[in-house]
């Protein structure tokens, strides 16, 4: 991989790279360029050039876009705010991420709901495989050649897509929910697994290979989880991941809450995260208001993020030991975890849901004696780390059942939309808090820990020297914490400013219609990722000029890293899988949403 570049200009220059490219085909090939509020390069192509227009930035372009970051779609129908795009019903959006250029690009093609059909890409990227049925599952779009177009999230039997703006977003807008006899056996047979519809072949002598149902309930697939795996004895032929089981319409929930009160629900994706969950969501409303928090906020975010990032880790350190055998290291981590805890819930006032972060800045200011927890943590913490270090890390049973097991390659990664610890244990150094500091993280010294081979064990590495960086940021914030407001002055935090709210009884209404409707955001839209405990997690937003966001796209790791699976646990054994599945470190709601 070429040495890696920050420079600006390879991210704006883009535009002119695909005019050059393809001047010889008609201007409808290459339409209009769309401003945003989060300055990503915005291109309108045609559904008829997507696939010549991908495959150029990946394969082609100088400084390539390798990773498809995110896919997702827009139900453009009742959209009042258009400004700067073409008429569309639906809207398919394209994110890839060039490491190269430090950039992004963000490719949008527009659709009719009487032919809401693109062309498939999983040829060009197999992350699309995933993206492409979640889009048919939750709009409806056909993406035609797809090798297995079904639902994802959603049951078999499911009728309509769930994010369109007809589709009902509460249970008490539906009819009841009745399930007579010949429905139940309906719903019965729709879930029963036809190897051959998954590409899965019998044997050629005429002998069966033996399929196994690996979850949806056991303890090694960390929730309600399913892998329907073909084996020849205990080797591993094929692996069909079956995700869905937590889906909770986190997204479409987005769509009836104000600005401020879908904060509790962020919590909820990542449930290991907690105010983790929080920050790239207000990240991203702070950019489409406009909103500049004070550095103190700045700095108080980034010493709680971290804490969780360290109570993610611990809670993945036991479990993957637990995982391999060893279950004394389980009940120490947790008891650790409890410690972070303690901290949080001083500050917070809650534990692992505190939705403590708000539009503009946080909850509350530090409560007094703050300090003195954080400083006995710190002192605490390190000689844990290094005795753990002995009874896990160093165990050689569990380098034994770790290493050289479930490993990819840098390249396959970025293939499949790997980011977090998974791409840094393939030896490629890229943390988006060094690379697109945010939060005031270009303020911080620390490392960002890299493995080798790419292994459960490296992954495994480096998350804990993770939680060692994590300890070394956390020091800077306690000793050079600002001064200041916990809270932006401006019109559109949450809660509203006070000032002038007993003036007269305008502002006074002003004041009761901020905290009870929420503000009302300028129509735009912005998108923000952060480094998050499991990779890249990042909200994508878009106001139509409401109380309420007109479309919430939460882009999760988890959801990249499990598709994954089948490439990375094919010529293995069960146990191997076992390891390979704890090495992730995925929460099944990360995933479904």
């Amino acid at each position: 991989m070429s040495q890696l570049s920050s420079d600006a200009a390879l991210g704006s220059n883009v535009f002119t790279e695909l005019r050059n490219r393809f001047r010889t085909m008609p201007r409808t090939m290459i339409g209009p360029v769309q401003e945003t509020r989060d300055g990503i390069p915005t291109q309108w192509i045609s559904r008829n050039s997507v696939r010549d227009v991908l495959r150029y930035l990946k394969l082609e372009a100088e400084h390539p876009y390798p990773m498809l970051y995110d896919l997702t779609a827009i139900d453009e129908r009742s959209r009042v705010h258009r400004e700067g795009q073409p008429a569309s019903d639906f809207t398919v959006v394209y994110h890839l991420l060039s490491f190269e250029r430090n950039a992004d690009i963000r490719l949008k093609i527009a659709l009719t709901a009487a032919d809401p059909q693109l062309p498939t890409i999983t040829d060009i990227w197999p992350a699309a495989n995933w993206y492409e049925r979640e889009i048919w599952d939750m709009f409806g779009i056909v993406f035609a050649g797809h090798p297995h177009l079904r639902r994802i999230l959603l049951p078999p039997t499911w009728v309509g897509h769930p994010l369109q703006k007809d589709h009902p977003a509460r249970a008490t807008e539906m009819e009841p929910f009745r399930l007579p006899q010949d429905k139940q056996n309906a719903e019965q047979e729709a879930l029963r697994f036809h190897p051959e519809e998954w590409g899965m072949r019998r044997a050629h002598d005429g002998a069966d290979f033996m399929f196994l149902n690996l979850g949806p309930n056991h303890p090694s697939v960390h929730g309600v989880f399913r892998i329907v795996l073909q084996l020849d004895g205990e080797e591993i032929v094929d692996a069909v991941p079956d995700i869905g089981f937590h889906h909770r319409g986190a997204e479409k929930m987005g769509e009836r809450q104000s600005w401020h009160t879908y904060i509790p629900y962020t919590d909820r994706v990542d449930y290991l995260g907690g105010v983790m969950n929080n920050l790239p969501y207000v990240l991203a409303v702070e950019k489409l208001a406009g909103i500049e928090v004070p550095d103190r906020v700045k700095v108080i975010r980034v010493m709680m993020a971290e804490f969780f990032r360290i109570a993610s880790h611990l809670v993945f350190y036991g479990t993957f030991a637990q995982d391999l055998g060893a279950l004394s290291p389980v009940f120490f981590m947790f008891t650790d975890r409890e410690r972070v805890f303690d901290i949080v819930e001083a500050i917070c006032g809650g534990r692992m849901h505190p939705s403590w972060y708000r539009i503009g800045g946080v909850a509350q200011d530090l409560p007094n004696g703050w300090d003195g927890l954080v400083r006995d943590f710190l002192g605490y913490m390190p000689a844990r780390l290094d005795e753990y270090d002995k009874i896990a890390l160093g165990n050689r049973i569990l380098k034994a059942r770790s290493r050289d097991v479930g490993s990819y390659s840098v390249d396959e990664a970025i293939e499949w939309g790997v980011t977090g610890p998974g791409l840094r244990a393939c030896g490629f150094e890229w943390d988006f808090r060094k690379a697109r500091p945010y939060s005031g993280y270009d303020q911080f010294e620390f490392d960002i820990p890299t493995g080798k081979r790419g292994d459960c064990y490296d992954r495994c590495a480096v998350r804990i020297e993770e939680i060692r960086q994590s300890l070394r940021i956390i020091e800077q914030c306690l000793n050079h914490m600002p001064t200041g407001s916990y809270k932006a002055d401006h019109p559109l935090t949450t809660p509203p400013l006070k000032k002038r709210t007993l003036h007269d009884i305008e502002t006074l209404i002003d004041h009761f219609l901020g905290v009870s409707w929420g503000p009302v955001i300028p129509p735009g839209e912005a998108f923000m990722g952060i480094e998050a405990t499991k990779g890249n997690n990042g909200y994508y937003l878009i106001s139509d000029g409401s109380t309420m966001p007109y479309r919430v796209r939460i882009r999760t790791p988890s959801f990249p890293h499990l598709q994954m699976i089948p490439l990375i646990s094919r010529g293995g054994m069960i146990s191997d899988l076992i390891a390979t599945l704890g090495s992730i470190d995925f929460v099944m709601a990360d995933v479904d949403r």
